[in-house]
């Protein structure tokens, strides 16, 4: 199925979700998205919503909260945990323009398959032992792609996305692909760049190094760093 006004960035239907497709799909900037009852759907869209890491807007009310979360012992971030739980929360959350989940159990095994191959990762907020929210990624060497997140308490999944942001920039990770534009995304720091660029970037950050990934709290540095006068 080629592009369509009605449904703009749709490349094409069909296909499957198994670890070598996606792998590749994500290296041209494409990514999987549809709802039960409709074949698996492929998009790209034109421009691409795509967050600098060092454009991320920390404002001052999250501030506070990562000062707080950061003081806390029984705050922590973990990579990687509980990943089918974290996408499982996810999927009960309708995407915006959705009146349904977007992660359908298809997707929820084919993401669970390319995170026990390595290329997607949880970012877990956890609080007194407890999950409590967070976001799944796909990662390709030094291309990353947001998927989705979410908190079951305030600014949870926020919290996730700054430690996010604080693991790339440590790593030399410049850019968080977000697919579509909200405002919520924008009030982070978020653009629209031509899916042109976005393509190359894919292409040439996929064959880096990745990092590993794992969270250490003095990555908190980067967003919030000891000589930081503001309260």
């Amino acid at each position: 199925m080629g592009h369509s006004s009605q449904a703009p960035g749709l490349l094409a239907a069909g296909g499957c979700l198994d670890v070598e497709t996606l792998h590749a799909a994500y290296r041209c900037g494409i990514f999987p998205w549809y709802s039960d009852g409709q074949p698996i759907l492929w998009w790209s869209p034109d421009p691409r919503m795509v967050l600098q890491v060092e454009q991320f807007r920390l404002h001052p009310s999250m501030r506070k909260t990562l000062r707080r979360f950061m003081r806390d012992a029984t705050c922590e971030i973990r990579f990687d945990f509980d990943f089918a739980r974290v996408i499982e929360h996810c999927a009960s959350r309708p995407r915006q323009g959705s009146s349904g989940t977007w992660i359908v159990k298809d997707m929820q095994q084919a993401y669970g398959r390319l995170h026990r191959a390595g290329y997607a990762h949880s970012v877990e907020t956890w609080i007194d032992g407890a999950l409590v929210g967070g976001l799944y990624c796909v990662a390709i060497g030094q291309a990353v792609f947001g998927e989705s997140m979410f908190s079951l308490t305030r600014d949870a999944s926020k919290i996730a996305l700054a430690a996010l942001v604080a693991f790339c920039r440590v790593h030399g990770i410049c850019a968080i692909d977000c697919q579509q534009n909200t405002q919520h995304l924008a009030s982070l720091g978020a653009a629209e760049m031509d899916r042109s660029a976005l393509v190359r970037h894919c292409e040439a950050a996929a064959i880096l190094p990745g990092p590993e990934w794992v969270f250490e709290p003095l990555y908190w540095r980067e967003l919030l760093p000891e000589q930081d006068p503001r309260p």
